[in-house]
């Protein structure tokens, strides 16, 4: 449920059904899901697009470049140089997808599911598709119709795939034990899939906003100079707003409560200096709704299921750990009462 959620998949629910055993590997569930969504958009004929090029022929076809023409005396060949569109299947979606199931074959677990990765990936290859990752300049001027939902899953869960595997490996120094590359995607994991449970379930509904990566910024006035560009940025997980209501989430995929140097345990401080910083940063400045927003620290639940909060300078502070391995339907239901529920209600 976590990886639908944090692909932005939630809406194909129903094309999911991938029979992905609770304890495979998270390469494994992430190939899964990938060539699920493949093998579904494949049963119809890959999307074709048009794809810009420039080309020295003997004919006109599109357009004439003249100053490349006479620039390489082309007329003297019986050649011009040429710009004009061509209608392709190797367009900046369908190489993304390939690059994913090529990368996902080389790191799953299961033989038979490296194997399915590898023969889809030479169906894209025999249609012409190159293995090239696109730019994000090229996949945002490609452009996915809004009826052509198949093309948006399959994206989806590619880019899922790469965002998660690859950074992680890339960044890998040789030193990185596998404990702590799976902790960095699940940490990754356990971020978006929160924000994109918000915003499918929330945003738009009852009067729901929700915005992910939100950037607050500081009231700074009367800066010297060699203030400029030192102050830290400020970056919300998630900020949801509901009429007069502005809560602050931000996830920790960590123990809500670490041991004290003394005996017994208490929750992080720097963890609340920085929920408290998001909170207080935005008040005193003629906003009602900042300056009674509400905050909540996300947590997974390690040693126990806890709702614990405190009032703060009219700020309500909530220290929240929701136990991941309830099934989806109840972990799904803890998720939203932990913004929607009666807890999250300022006292009198």
């Amino acid at each position: 449920m976590l990886l639908v959620y944090a692909s932005d998949l939630a809406g194909f629910g129903e094309a999911l059904e991938a029979g992905v055993d609770g304890d495979a590997e998270l390469n494994d569930l992430l190939a899964r899901l990938l060539t699920v969504v493949v093998e579904r958009r494949l049963r119809r004929s890959l999307s074709r697009g048009y794809v810009d090029r420039r080309e020295a022929l003997p004919r006109v076809r599109g357009r004439i470049d003249w100053l490349q023409t006479e620039r390489g005396m082309l007329l003297r060949r019986g050649m011009v140089m040429c710009r004009y569109q061509d209608l392709t299947q190797n367009t900046p979606r369908n190489r993304l997808v390939r690059v994913a199931l090529e990368q996902m074959s080389r790191r799953v677990h299961n033989s038979d599911l490296a194997a399915d990765c590898r023969q889809l990936a030479g169906v894209l290859a025999a249609a012409g598709v190159v293995t090239a990752l696109p730019t994000r300049a090229e996949m945002s001027r490609d452009r996915i119709a809004r009826h052509d939902s198949d093309d948006r899953l399959m994206v989806a869960a590619s880019r899922l795939a790469l965002d998660l595997v690859l950074p992680s490996e890339a960044g890998d120094d040789g030193y990185a034990t596998r404990l702590q590359r799976d902790e960095t995607l699940l940490r990754i994991i356990f971020e978006k899939a929160v924000a994109g449970l918000y915003r499918h379930e929330l945003h738009g509904r009852d009067g729901w906003r929700v915005n992910a990566q939100k950037s607050l910024y500081w009231q700074a006035k009367q800066p010297t100079s060699g203030m400029t560009g030192r102050l830290p940025s400020m970056t919300a997980d998630i900020v949801l707003e509901r009429g007069s209501r502005r809560i602050v989430v931000d996830t920790k995929f960590t123990n809500a409560l670490k041991p004290r140097q003394y005996g017994g345990s208490g929750f992080d401080s720097g963890h609340i200096y920085q929920i408290y910083a998001y909170l207080r940063s935005q008040a005193g400045n003629g906003d009602d709704v900042a300056d009674a927003a509400e905050g909540i620290l996300l947590y997974p639940a390690v040693d126990e299921v806890m709702d614990e909060a405190v009032t703060i300078q009219d700020h309500r502070l909530r220290f929240v750990a929701v136990d991941l391995s309830l099934r989806s339907a109840e972990l799904r239901k803890s998720l939203l009462d932990a913004v929607r529920g009666p807890a999250a209600t300022n006292p009198d």
